[in-house]
Formats: structure tokens, sequence, C-alpha cells
């Protein structure tokens, strides 16, 4: 009776454990999507404009993974990247919210075969049904700087550890793991073809994972009851690369601004003390 009762306590308290740890799990599994804004959405929006009234006009060709790492599977070759294939996304959208929009003006450059058909398209049919009369179409604008660059590096489980301690056949266990991913950024002169600035960031990327379990032995040892509960939580990778992204531009700009390429606006750097 007293060993029936004691497994029944021993299951419940395992039950409860496991449901808790899939319930954090899988809570969010329905939640509606939501608008993603700008990890650094402080200091971008902290940062002094730039002295001249006009954004600079960059371009980005490409933002390409340049790691050659493949996302860890046990048992089978995996041919999913580690990082997303799409960071000049990531790229393009804090080059725009860097500075409330008045530090760079981008142009679109990774999408130019899109851009250009569309235009050709558009100037012959206003050929076709307009003749020589035909409005031709707005210049392209073209950029003073190019933005090159990608994610140099994602370094797996750089540092790992845990603990865990078991006293009657109970026990828990805490492990820990450290990813890293290197985001490389240079702008590059169209007028001169010279490097001006290169910056390189790091983001760590850290993952976790509680258990807990529970063995006991009944009549003898001829009878045994086992449980065990766990949760894992890993950061995204994406979240990752994208706040490396971040403040690389940020960095970019304080590296500028350091080496006299550009300035911060004078009155602004009086009034909020600047960055430097």
């Amino acid at each position: 009776m007293k060993c029936g009762f004691t497994i029944t306590i021993l299951f419940a308290v395992c039950f409860l454990l496991g449901g808790c740890a899939i319930r954090q799990a899988t809570g969010d599994a329905e939640a509606s999507p939501t608008v993603t804004g700008s990890m650094m959405k402080r200091e971008f929006d902290s940062i002094p404009p730039p002295e001249r009234g006009k954004p600079i006009s960059v371009a980005i060709y490409s933002f390409k993974d340049l790691t050659g790492q493949r996302r860890p599977q046990s048992g089978v070759a995996s041919l999913s990247t580690a990082v997303t294939q799409g960071a000049e996304n990531f790229l393009i959208k804090a080059l725009q919210d860097v500075g409330r929009g008045k530090w760079f003006e981008v142009v679109e450059r990774v999408g130019i075969d899109s851009l250009t058909k569309e235009r050709l398209i558009i100037r012959q049919m206003r050929e076709a049904y307009e003749g020589n009369e035909a409005k031709p179409l707005m210049p392209m604008q073209f950029a003073s700087i190019i933005i090159e660059g990608g994610v140099v590096g994602y370094d797996t489980s750089i540092n790992s550890g845990g603990v865990g301690a078991r006293i009657f056949g109970i026990g828990s266990q805490s492990q820990w793991s450290q990813d890293v991913v290197t985001v490389s950024i240079r702008a590059v002169s169209v007028n001169t073809g010279k490097v001006l600035l290169a910056v390189n960031t790091q983001k760590s990327i850290l993952s976790s994972g509680d258990s807990l379990t529970v063995m006991k032995f009944f009549d003898s040892g001829t009878k045994a009851f086992e449980a065990e509960a766990g949760l894992t939580v890993n950061e995204a990778g994406t979240y990752a690369v994208k706040a490396t992204i971040e403040a690389a531009v940020l960095e970019l700009i304080k590296e500028g601004v350091a080496k006299n390429i550009w300035e911060y606006r004078a009155q602004e750097t009086k009034e909020g003390g600047g960055d430097e």
C-alpha cells in the first residue's frame, strides 16, 4: 500500500513538471504574427544625424553567408545552413532605421535585374503607344558608397558546461552551450574604389537545458519507477545575425566620425553630448 502511494506521488510530481515544461515550450505556438522591430532601437534613435543635410546614398549588391557552416543535426548529413541566406534584408532595414532614417538612403541593387526589366517593359510600352512623344523614365539614382561584407563566422559550442546532482534517486541537471556569430561590413567609395571603413562585430548565441529525473526501486529491487522531465531554450540564430548587423551599422557610423569621413550635426552633438 505504501509502495503504491509513493509511486502515485512521484508520478504526479513528474507529470506536473513535465506538463509545465511542455506548456512553456509550446505556449506560443498559436501566437499571432508580430512586426519585428530593431534590436538596438534606443541606440539607433539616440545617435545624432549627419552634418550634411541629405542622407548618404548607399547600395548593397549582396551580403552573403560566408561561414560554410551547416546546421548541426545528429545522425544525418544536413544541407540546411547554420545562418540565414537573406541577411541583406536585415542590413537594408538597419541602414534605413539608424539615426531615425537621416543617415543613409538605400538604393535597390539586390533586385537590380527585376528592376531593370520592369523599367524596360515600361519604356517599350510607352514607345509602342505614344511613339516619339513617349515620356522617358526618371534616371535611376546612383550610390556614392557600396556596402560590402557578409556573415563571416559561426562557431559552435565554443563554451559549454553543466551541473547536476542526484540523491535517493531524485536529481536535476542543467546544461548550457555558447555559439558565436561574426559579421563583417565595409564601406567602399564608388568614386575612388577605396575601402573607407571596415568593422567586425560578434554576438553570442546561448542555449540552455534543464531536466529533472526520478528513479526508484521497490519490492527489493524487483520493480522500478523512472520518470524524466526537461526544457531546452535555444536563442534564435536569425535574431543573433540581425542584432549583430545592427551593431555593425552603428559602429560603422561611429568609426566614420572618428576617421573624419563624416561628422555629427554640431547642434545635436552639443545638446545630446554625442556618442564619442
